[in-house]
């Protein structure tokens, strides 16, 4: 941190942005830019923020800059302006990179940023563009980046969405009582090109399947039990497509080698692919997990199995979502991996639970 304190301006800053955020949060703000999340899953959360924004400030400008695991997802919403892609490694500090990057969009001149995650490096790229307003939660002792450093109260902001939101508002007004649900644009033209490559019919009656997360194997409903979940729903006259990263198509390999029929389209699709093809399938069940955000955020009625996650931080915003879940002592316990060795908040979900709960929306019928 050493090579980074000379860079802090000689002159004392207070007074120029104590101006600037009064113009940034009373007047409207020009131009801003967003330092996205990395997970899918928040990015789609994200879209919220950008919604309350454009509702408050109708001509503000909003550019995102995001990682290339999550930058797709910002490619699909009407909100932004453009998606600037942040090629580092996931992880990597790349000063740098991130040093030339920031004289790169200096240009620009943004007026306000606003740091999604809470990661000390998130922060370096709007403090050497020296935008004047910096907004972020104090995380990894980085509150000298942020000229307008935000503590974070989980009790009073729970969610994930609540938390990007509250950045985004004036510190005068108060959390809305209700946010409006993600939504992401589906590109017509490329989905008809998509389903046509992979020989799929779109009038059919479709389930998605998601049975992979990024986070870890702990959120994973078992393998044998999404086998034979494809497996009721193929024998009750619904076409199974399997959706996952590169990561997770050793799982959907494995279903559909046992569940005869259905579609494994895990690690085959482009995120932007999954996106429109999801907008397909009038039910999603899914892990909890990135692919489950976008699926609600695209129309899809989401049934949600929940096990480690604590469901009041990250839970499916769709208005129609299903969460299914185990009430057990130990969950919702957010690790990885199961600590005690049983994964029992997941193996206990059962199969013909999740059955009864499609069977029975109205989407199926």
């Amino acid at each position: 941190m050493s090579d980074l304190r000379p860079l802090v301006p000689e002159e004392d800053p207070l007074p120029r942005v104590q101006r600037m955020t009064r113009l940034a949060r009373s007047n409207d703000p020009a131009q801003v830019l967003v330092v996205g999340p990395s997970w899918v899953g928040d990015m789609v959360m994200a879209q919220v923020l950008f919604q309350v924004m454009r509702r408050r400030w109708p001509r503000v400008q909003i550019d995102l800059l995001a990682p290339p695991a999550s930058a797709p997802v910002g490619q699909r919403m009407a909100e932004l302006r453009r998606v600037i892609p942040l090629e580092i490694p996931h992880g990597k500090l790349a000063l740098k990179a991130r040093r030339a990057l920031a004289q790169e969009l200096q240009p620009t001149d943004y007026d306000w940023a606003i740091c999604l995650p809470n990661s000390f490096k998130s922060a370096l790229v709007p403090y050497w563009m020296k935008i004047p307003v910096r907004s972020g939660f104090r995380r990894e002792m980085r509150a000298w980046l942020l000229s307008d450093p935000h503590r974070l109260n989980r009790r009073k902001l729970p969610r994930t969405v609540d938390q990007y939101v509250s950045l985004g508002l004036p510190p005068r007004l108060p959390q809305p009582q209700q946010l409006p649900a993600p939504r992401l644009q589906v590109d017509l033209a490329a989905r008809d090109l998509t389903w046509q490559e992979f020989g799929l019919n779109p009038s059919a009656r479709v389930v998605a399947l998601a049975p992979g997360a990024e986070y870890g194997p702990a959120k994973r409903w078992p393998v044998a039990h999404w086998t034979r979940l494809a497996q009721a729903l193929l024998q009750s006259g619904y076409e199974v497509w399997l959706f996952g990263s590169p990561k997770d198509a050793p799982i959907t390999q494995e279903i559909a080698a046992q569940a005869t029929g259905a579609v494994d389209l895990g690690g085959r699709t482009s995120l932007l692919q999954a996106i429109d093809l999801l907008s397909l399938a009038p039910i999603t069940v899914s892990n909890d997990s990135g692919l489950m955000h976008v699926a609600g955020a695209v129309g899809s009625r989401v049934i949600a199995l929940y096990g480690p996650t604590p469901l009041q931080m990250t839970p499916p915003l769709s208005a129609h979502a299903q969460v299914i879940r185990r009430e057990l002592s130990c969950s919702p316990c957010g690790k990885r991996e199961c600590p005690l060795k049983h994964h029992r908040c997941m193996e206990e979900i059962e199969v013909s639970q999740v059955l009864a709960q499609v069977l029975g929306s109205p989407t199926s019928r």
